[in-house]
């Protein structure tokens, strides 16, 4: 990551890299720290990358809009250009862990809609893992969160109140309380997430 010609900087700065990125920071109203503990990223680097101080390689952008449900032609297409439809096939989809770097991952997930941009939501494909309560870690973000429970079962932790769900059941909530997945039992559990911002004025 750098910016050290002066042609390839020229280039790259057209397309505003780093103001589409803080753009997508803000509006999941996360934080630098927080948007590093999701990308493996240092808040310091990341805060380079938005001033447009440093470029971000391609392995290092596409983890970046993975995290926030784009592709990256978001970064890359000029506004009048942008498409409405997004189609990802299943051979195109990737699958990451919760967090990089991570021993105990409570589930692995792999983005629905990136082909998609300026979406009003996010949509992922969910495999949850059988761990220990103790290890299974929670989290939080502005807005609301719908997940259906395709196959398996698992139970989802909202504050301290645990919902035990089987294959076909569906909960709604306020994804900016505590919340955290894990699965019960020996047998795979999937389940799709969608996950909407708080509306924007």
């Amino acid at each position: 990551m750098s910016n050290s010609n002066p042609t390839i900087s020229e280039g790259l700065g057209r397309y505003s890299i780093g103001e589409k990125l803080r753009t997508l920071r803000l509006r999941k109203s996360l934080g630098l720290v927080e948007l590093g503990k999701h990308t493996g990223l240092s808040a310091a680097l990341l805060s380079k990358l938005e001033r447009g101080k440093l470029f971000p390689t391609l392995p290092t952008l596409l983890r970046i809009a993975l995290v926030f449900g784009v592709g990256l032609e978001y970064f890359f297409t000029e506004e009048r250009k942008r498409r409405v439809v997004g189609v990802v096939r299943r051979s195109e989809r990737i699958r990451f862990p919760e967090r990089p770097g991570v021993q105990d991952v409570p589930y692995y997930f792999e983005c629905l809609d990136y082909h998609a941009t300026e979406r009003k939501l996010s949509a992922y494909l969910a495999e949850f893992q059988d761990l220990p309560a103790e290890k299974v870690k929670a989290h939080q973000h502005a807005g609301i969160e719908f997940l259906y429970v395709i196959k398996g079962a698992m139970t989802l932790k909202i504050a301290s109140e645990e919902y035990a769900l089987e294959a076909e059941d569906a909960i709604y909530f306020d994804s900016a309380v505590q919340h955290s997945y894990r699965r019960r039992g020996s047998k795979p559990c999937t389940g799709l997430i969608v996950t909407v911002p708080p509306a924007t004025s």
